[in-house]
């Protein structure tokens, strides 16, 4: 399946944008919070995701955590 141009000029356009974003993040060995909040961005700039309410953190499944989740309808999408 082919990428629309629209949609494969944005991806681009994003991912420009935070390369040195990553790039800095990385040399700086940042912890695990910072990595949730740039990976949380990402995924707002990226793919439209609203980082208020369609993305959690630390969301509990079976008894544990997972660092992120995408929530449509309140719920994640998929849940093993």
């Amino acid at each position: 399946m082919a990428i629309p141009p629209k949609v494969s000029e944005r991806l681009s356009v994003v991912l420009k944008r935070f390369q040195p974003i990553l790039s800095s993040a990385r040399a700086r060995d940042v912890n695990e919070s910072d990595t949730v909040t740039i990976v949380t961005d990402l995924l707002a700039e990226l793919y439209g995701y609203d980082k208020y309410t369609e993305i959690t953190k630390e969301y509990a499944i079976r008894g544990t955590y997972c660092d992120l989740a995408i929530e449509l309808d309140g719920r994640p999408p998929v849940v093993d």
